[in-house]
């Protein structure tokens, strides 16, 4: 309407820029504390959105391709239908067949990374061959199912995608850029594509999220921080030039500003968002300025139970470890666990433990806990970052570290077992400082009775290190949360907090 295009062409330019590109709003939530519900929606937006966006595209310009004749209607959806048909067909089928051969080891170990990025493109040409434009959803599918598969590999696999998408959106973006000429520019030099801009910021976007997070948990500050940050990826840039140049060669009226109109909203959106984001976390007051999560390193049943406990106790608490059987028994629970292994990177880049400030190393291997201390303590420990205490540490109660966990007499064997015969959580109200201090002497004394936590009236959690005297604040009201068997004063009153976990 602004610029006086045609309703087809209008279709067009809308469905292209629907695409917001996970490439672009990665970075900007790395760099912004978020809660874990508002990234994770702007995350899986960006990642599902780019296939839809596509086929949007792809509907709107068999519509255009086939022309106001009759059959108009009738085949552009068959087209779509074929789309839809051979993408999903090709996407699921290849994925099996390429996960039965890494499982069965059918392909050499160093050939693995070059095997499937030739497999992944035989799919999108084939997928293209049987159905114009289904290429796109066919790697999209095949991508979602072995993601979902328990692969011996998938890390490997996944890191070298992360290198080979860096090296191609790069080049992409520099070639698309090299593609725009001078003269399609001076088109889109006036008012109206400000206009257009402002509308799709300010009208559009807001417009969408708020209908679409109708009924949802969001908060309206939330929902208005995801209206903000809305930039437009390099599938919208692809495609915008692909068919704006097809477009330009069977003389459409109007096409000419396709390719121009979209890069300018890409380029804006990214720089919009990418100055004025963590900015305007802070005004709508979702920048989070003092991170809650907890982070446990390790799914033993000792993690699960604690994690569970906290979990109850609405606290964002992720488990991660490199045993499959753990990590599944903990997502049973209800409990947001993943395998990761501790030695890699790829941690630090994951944008949903970005409200994580707490780090608990629990697993059995010393050397492992001291290193997720070294290597994790200062981003995911702000507030906070222990492990448990080793079998020499525990010999020499006096000399324990300071991030030593819950008590300088125990260490995982003796934690373990004590979960073994005790797999439950108490809590116990504390009088005074006095009171606490006569109950840790106790539990000391008591290989069957762990103190893990100190919890405030208001429901907050203190974590016990084995310095466990350095609370001054305590006084009625509080509770000693401990793992094992109760205490003998408290046995019937009913104040087991977590059940066993079989």
């Amino acid at each position: 309407y602004i610029f006086g295009l045609s309703w087809q062409i209008s279709f067009l330019f809308s469905a292209l820029i629907i695409v917001t590109g996970p490439t672009v709003i990665t970075p900007i939530l790395r760099n912004i504390p978020l809660k874990k519900d508002v990234s994770a929606v702007l995350k899986w937006e960006g990642i599902l959105i780019d296939p839809i966006g596509a086929l949007a595209a792809v509907l709107v310009f068999e519509f255009i391709s086939v022309g106001e004749s009759v059959g108009y209607t009738q085949t552009a959806l068959i087209e779509f239908g074929k789309i839809l048909l051979f993408g999903t067909t090709f996407g699921f089928t290849f994925a099996h067949v390429l996960a039965f051969a890494i499982k069965k080891k059918l392909i050499p170990h160093y050939l693995l990374n070059v095997v499937s990025l030739s497999v992944v493109l035989l799919v999108f040409v084939e997928s293209d061959v049987f159905a114009h434009e289904s290429g796109l959803l066919a790697v999209v599918v095949m991508g979602m199912v072995m993601g979902n598969m328990n692969l011996p590999n998938i890390k490997e696999l996944l890191y070298f995608k992360e290198s080979l998408s860096v090296l191609l959106i790069s080049i992409l973006f520099i070639l698309l850029a090299a593609n725009i000429n001078l003269s399609d520019l001076e088109l889109i030099y006036n008012w109206e594509t400000l206009y257009i801009f402002l509308i799709i910021v300010f009208v559009i976007r807001p417009l969408g999220v708020f209908i679409s997070t109708a009924g949802s948990t969001l908060k309206f500050n939330e929902k208005l921080f995801i209206s903000w940050v809305g930039p437009r990826g390099i599938v919208a840039a692809g495609i915008a030039s692909l068919f704006g140049s097809k477009l330009l060669t069977r003389n459409e009226p109007g096409a000419e500003y396709i390719t121009p109109l979209v890069f300018v909203i890409v380029l804006g959106t990214v720089l919009l968002n990418a100055t004025t984001a963590r900015v305007f976390a802070k005004v709508a007051g979702v920048f989070l300025k003092n991170s809650q999560g907890i982070l446990i390193v390790g799914a033993s049943r000792l993690s699960r139970i604690i994690g569970e406990y906290l979990h109850k106790h609405n606290r964002h608490v992720v488990l991660i470890d490199n045993n499959a059987t753990n990590i599944e028994k903990a997502k049973k629970l209800g409990l947001e666990a993943f395998d990761a292994n501790i030695y890699s990177d790829a941690l630090s880049d994951n944008i949903e433990l970005n409200d994580v400030g707490y780090l608990m190393s629990l697993t059995g291997n010393p050397d492992i806990n001291e290193f997720a201390i070294d290597k994790f303590g200062d981003q995911f420990g702000e507030n906070g970052a222990f492990r448990l205490i080793n079998s020499q540490e525990m010999n020499d109660p006096q000399n324990n570290p300071k991030e030593g966990l819950f008590s300088h007499t125990d260490d995982f064997i003796k934690l373990m077992e004590t979960t073994k015969k005790y797999p439950s959580i108490h809590e116990i109200d504390l009088k005074d400082r006095a009171h606490y201090e006569q109950l840790i002497e106790m539990t000391n004394a008591d290989d069957d009775i762990i103190p893990i936590f100190l919890k405030a009236p208001d429901g907050d959690l203190k974590i016990i290190s084995s310095y466990s005297t350095d609370f001054n604040d305590i006084k009625k009201g509080y509770s000693l949360v401990y793992l094992g068997k109760m205490f003998d004063n408290e046995k019937g009153k009913g104040k087991t907090q977590a059940k066993k976990e079989s």
